[in-house]
């Protein structure tokens, strides 16, 4: 039989050219790396803030590449990389998006939720079709680059999506204020859900141009898309706490299988919705977000260290090697830097849109508040100054380089990717001179706005002598808002959480011994201070009913705290309030042997 003969493409020569090519450019992407992080330590360490980590990739990405053009290499540089698509949306973006939903912390973000809502949802739509519509106008007008009024929706809604890493973490570093630090990162975070839902909506509304879509259309599609996405990402996070709880995966040999199962879910809800015609985007952020309040607590102590500190690694690397690319692609692709004056035009625009975003809604949301929980006008001007643009942007407008013709994707895709590269470069590096000017540094409040008491928390009933009728019927419907959202709170310490966690004792079956160490502590705390007949006698814990099924204490501070095998019995804080309790009880015993 005569053997068929190779093509060029199948020479062992061209393919071992092809295996060195590729380790030379893992060996260069894993050195940008080494060097962008060790870099952004230096620059924490002596507290240089107009060159962040974010900042410090991208500058290196645009060195290597400008090098790269410089020696006639860029070529080179490209097949070295050979970044694809489906490596940025399947490997690199979900991590990231994951990690945002899942470092939410409840306490903040639930405390500020009505504002974060209305920020995320009401503010970005805002701002999308502010920008839509003044590149639309510029372009008629003849200022900048003429887009169709679809595609320049398309470019308002990809755009309007922040991602203020770096500002984030010059916030945490000066000590702000808890709810704006609160405000702009659950905004953020919810933001990006929004803008990839109204892209998608556009993008669908542009496709079915033909059928003329009404406006009642493009509604549904886009509560399609968000809702439908946002339900499958928060079934398949509940469909994890329930595996957790009663799979019984916490014993020492199987806490690796317990952690592989637990990094499977995130993409196991990217990847359905995806298959669905949804978003995987936005499911895997609200995995993330009912992972960490359900699923997480069902794991061990030492499968929830491993986890918390695995995606915040993955996100870590993925977030620094996407501004690295952002800077190698600025220098060494094809850009359609002959639309200059469309970047310079778009970010104006979306200076305004994020105006109109910020100042409207923090109006709305004062009108409602009591005095004391209002959003003082420098927090406004650090949350619209705090608009940076990042990974999401940049991967949206990678998408409709393919989805838009006639090179007006590749002119979208030019314009963001400079407005992520001068927002993080810019604006990062003024955030700090900024809270100084704003002078909002080092007052970051023990106590959340969100958090007062049920009196003064809730909304004050509307002054007739100085509000309109429609003020106050205004103010009457958000106060009722308000009591339901307070009514659903209920429902989920009171039903959802012991549902889907394990607070029971019944839940596994295989309590271990060092749960049971914990459990019978936690008994004899509560035994020892009902026994000395004061509420204060014990200063760590004070007790609730604790029967065969319902293990909960409350600590001083009055919050609930469950006590159970599945959930944090062996955790080394109710061993050490043991400890402490007995150190406690040791005087009175001597007092009485005496």
């Amino acid at each position: 039989m005569a053997e068929l003969p190779l093509s060029p493409s199948d020479s062992p020569g061209k393919a071992a050219i092809e295996t060195q090519a590729a380790g030379v450019g893992i060996l260069l992407q894993i050195m940008m790396l080494v060097l962008a992080f060790v870099l952004g330590h230096v620059l924490r360490r002596h507290k240089f803030y107009y060159l962040h980590e974010a900042s410090a990739s991208l500058l290196i990405g645009l060195i290597v590449g400008g090098l790269a053009n410089i020696s006639n290499t860029e070529e080179n540089i490209r097949k070295w990389f050979n970044f694809h698509e489906e490596f940025f949306f399947l490997l690199l973006l979900p991590p990231i998006i994951f990690q945002s939903g899942f470092s939410l912390q409840p306490k903040p973000f639930f405390s500020n939720f009505g504002a974060i809502i209305t920020f995320a949802i009401l503010g970005t739509f805002i701002s999308s079709m502010v920008t839509g519509i003044l590149v639309y106008l510029g372009g008629i007008f003849l200022l900048m680059f003429r887009l169709p009024f679809q595609e320049s929706l398309m470019f308002g809604a990809l755009i309007s999506a922040t991602d203020p890493v770096t500002i984030l973490a010059i916030f945490q570093e000066l000590g702000c204020d808890t709810n704006l630090y609160a405000l702009v990162f659950g905004e953020s975070v919810l933001n990006d859900a929004v803008a990839i839902s109204l892209y998608r909506t556009m993008l669908s509304v542009r496709q079915h141009a033909a059928t003329n879509p009404s406006l009642f259309t493009a509604v549904w599609r886009f509560i399609e898309t968000f809702f439908g996405s946002m339900s499958t990402g928060a079934a398949v996070a509940l469909s994890s706490a329930l595996l957790f709880k009663y799979a019984g995966l916490g014993i020492d040999n199987l806490q690796n299988l317990e952690c592989c199962l637990f990094v499977l879910f995130p993409y196991l809800s990217y990847m359905l919705a995806e298959g669905l015609g949804l978003s995987g985007i936005v499911a895997i952020l609200f995995c993330g977000i009912v992972m960490k309040h359900y699923t997480f607590s069902n794991l061990s102590e030492n499968s929830q260290t491993f986890t918390a500190g695995f995606f915040e690694l993955i996100s870590s690397l993925a977030e620094t090697f996407v501004f690295i690319y952002m800077g190698l692609d600025i220098a060494t692709e094809q850009q359609s830097w002959s639309h200059v004056g469309f970047i310079f035009f778009s970010i104006l625009f979306i200076g305004v849109a994020r105006a109109a975003n910020v100042f409207p809604c923090a109006y709305l949301i004062n009108f409602v508040r009591p005095a004391s929980r209002k959003i003082p006008m420098k927090h406004q001007k650090a949350l619209w100054y705090s608009g940076l643009r990042g990974a999401m942007a940049f991967a949206l407008a990678l998408q409709s380089i393919h989805e838009l013709p006639d090179g007006h994707g590749q002119t979208i895709f030019t314009a963001t990717t400079a407005i992520v590269v001068l927002t993080v470069l810019l604006i990062g590096g003024s955030t700090a001179t900024m809270l100084e000017t704003l002078e909002v540094t080092g007052d970051s409040q023990g106590v959340l706005l969100g958090e007062s008491s049920e009196e003064e928390s809730d909304y004050r009933a509307p002054d007739e002598t100085t509000s309109s009728s429609s003020g106050q019927n205004l103010k009457m419907k958000l106060k009722e808002l308000r009591k339901s959202t307070a009514t659903f709170t209920a429902i989920d310490k009171n039903f959802l959480t012991p549902f889907f966690t394990a607070h029971n004792g019944d839940v596994h079956g295989h309590r271990t011994s060092r749960g049971n160490e914990a459990h019978n502590s936690a008994r004899q705390i509560l035994k020892t201070s009902n026994d000395r007949g004061s509420s204060t006698s014990s200063p760590l814990l004070q007790s609730t009913a604790l029967n065969g099924q319902d293990h909960r204490v409350e600590s001083n501070d009055g919050r609930s705290r469950w006590l159970s095998p599945g959930n944090h019995l062996h955790n080394d804080k109710y061993r050490n309030m043991y400890a402490q309790s007995k150190e406690h009880e040791r005087p009175g015993q001597a007092a009485g042997i005496s």
